[in-house]
């Protein structure tokens, strides 16, 4: 029996399923956030992973988006043979026009986060088209399609290696993992593909992040073949390691490991690991003939209620008043609420400051005294001050930290995730400070934004320089003056606390 599969329904179909993952976590990630909270011994990690649970919660109801980056989309089409298409441009054309709808939904606008010319101009696409599209023709008369929608961050902690067949796949994940830091936003998943070739491994991994959260069914029925052995050990050795919610130390690191395979050369043995955030986004339909399928609400009551209560302790800043000498006694894992006016900059930023600061040109901006809160922010709708407002992967900038601590004056740095060893000297040698936002939470951040304006590089779009006006922005000491670093300390000292706890 032959389907007729209409344009329109595919485009429809794609646009609210994007529309959808922006502001709703899938069900099993809440519930498994929300174990791993109520078990955590680290007040760190649980205070981040509260914060993740309220801005999930506030996302579903207020239909915004769960973190700033809203993505690049990766698409899986499964077509039934027995498929015809009502179609008048190519396959392709047909779901980027859903992407393009998706991201530019008046009412839930998201970030345009796609450039074009990778490697020379980097221009913004302005709508996140092109999607990645993997196609495959099986037998049937649906269509099945995957959206996804992965953000930068953890993109960018993907890796790959070309082992030797008798090489450990256990050994090199447990390598890999701590060298991806906490810019992937755990807790998270854990996609591997193993075999094939180079690019099929990748493929594995990436198509194996859609498959629900079900470790711990796995681990009361047993495993039945290789790759659900590895799937639990993996999983118990990855979260021995100790490095936390946003890597700040603690019992869950991962909340399940995939794992997929595929037959191989023998000569080789293709291993990809790629890491799925605190915003996971991914969804399913399919299509039958019959019209568009659309996404099903879920339910505010699948949400728990999370308070996250600012402790006795906590320290309140404020960024109009605060000096440099000021910043000298803040303790590495201190609790900080910024209150007043900081800049923000991200990579694009940075590389126009440092190119003019190298070419003796003034910047379009005073630092001396500030705070940078690296972000690009999604664009307001409605009453909004700004768009959901988190932080991107600090890392990015440690290249550029010396040169603007050095001739700019700047106090402090806000992102997410650790620093790299050149960032934190520089910090020290200069006696600034750095600052970890939860990423993953950026609609709540957003709601600590009471002004946004755009002062230098307009062009750059969402990679802009505004300055924000924040009222009570929670954050964490994650690289004090003297250049100690919680995301060094913290995993550190949970390892420690994990192993000796399972030897007793």
């Amino acid at each position: 029996m032959t389907t007729v599969i209409r344009q329109d329904d595919l485009i429809e179909s794609v646009a609210d399923a994007l529309q959808f993952i922006s502001y709703y976590h899938p069900k099993d990630f809440i519930q498994a956030v929300y174990e791993a909270y109520q078990k955590e011994e680290s007040q760190a990690a649980k205070d981040a992973m509260a914060q993740i649970l309220i801005n999930s919660r506030m996302c579903a109801q207020g239909h915004r988006p769960i973190c700033q980056d809203t993505g690049i989309v990766t698409v899986f089409v499964n077509i039934g043979m027995n498929v015809q298409w009502e179609c008048d441009m190519p396959l392709d054309d047909v779901i980027n026009e859903g992407v393009r709808r998706a991201y530019t939904h008046p009412d839930n606008v998201l970030r345009a986060s796609v450039l074009a010319d990778p490697d020379g101009k980097r221009q913004n696409t302005k709508d996140n088209t092109p999607a990645i599209i993997h196609y495959k023709m099986v037998p049937g008369d649906t269509v099945e399609v995957h959206v996804a929608a992965k953000g930068g961050g953890s993109e960018a902690k993907s890796k790959f290696a070309m082992l030797n067949p008798s090489d450990s796949v256990v050994d090199w994940v447990l390598k890999m993992v701590p060298q991806m830091g906490a810019g992937w936003c755990p807790p998270g998943m854990l996609g591997i593909g193993i075999g094939g070739t180079a690019e099929k491994a990748m493929e594995l991994a990436k198509e194996a992040l859609l498959e629900p959260i079900d470790i711990h069914d796995l681990q009361a029925r047993g495993a039945s073949n290789r790759a659900e052995e590895l799937r639990l050990e993996l999983f118990e050795k990855v979260n021995e390691l100790g490095i936390g919610a946003q890597g700040l130390g603690g019992l869950t690191t991962v909340l399940d490991v995939k794992v997929k395979d595929y037959p191989t050369h023998a000569a080789n043995k293709p291993v990809a690991i790629i890491p799925n955030c605190a915003a996971t986004r991914h969804a399913h339909f399919v299509l039958d003939g019959t019209g568009p399928s659309l996404q099903t609400p879920p339910s505010l009551e699948d949400w728990p209620e999370i308070t996250w209560e600012v402790g006795e302790s906590v320290r309140r800043v404020n960024l109009d008043t605060v000096t440099p000498e000021d910043v000298k006694d803040w303790q590495p894992g201190e609790t900080v609420l910024l209150s007043g006016k900081m800049l923000t900059g991200r990579d694009a930023a940075h590389k126009k400051m440092v190119d003019m600061i190298e070419a003796g040109e003034e910047l379009p901006v005073d630092l001396k005294g500030r705070f940078i809160y690296y972000v690009g922010p999604v664009d307001p709708v409605r009453e909004e001050v700004v768009g959901p407002a988190g932080p991107t992967t600090a890392t990015r900038m440690d290249k550029f930290t010396r040169t603007m601590l050095e001739k700019t004056g700047l106090t402090g740095m806000i992102g997410k995730a650790e620093r790299g060893q050149v960032a934190i000297d520089a910090i020290k040698e200069f006696g600034a400070v750095y600052l970890m936002a939860v990423g993953g939470s950026a609609y709540l951040v957003s709601k600590a934004i009471k002004h946004a304006e755009v002062v230098a590089f307009p062009e750059l779009g969402m990679e802009a320089i505004y300055e924000f006006e924040v009222e009570d922005m929670p954050v964490t000491v994650a690289v004090d003056s003297k250049g100690s670093s919680v995301h060094q300390t913290g995993p550190a000292e949970w390892h420690e606390k994990i192993i000796a706890a399972k030897a007793v």
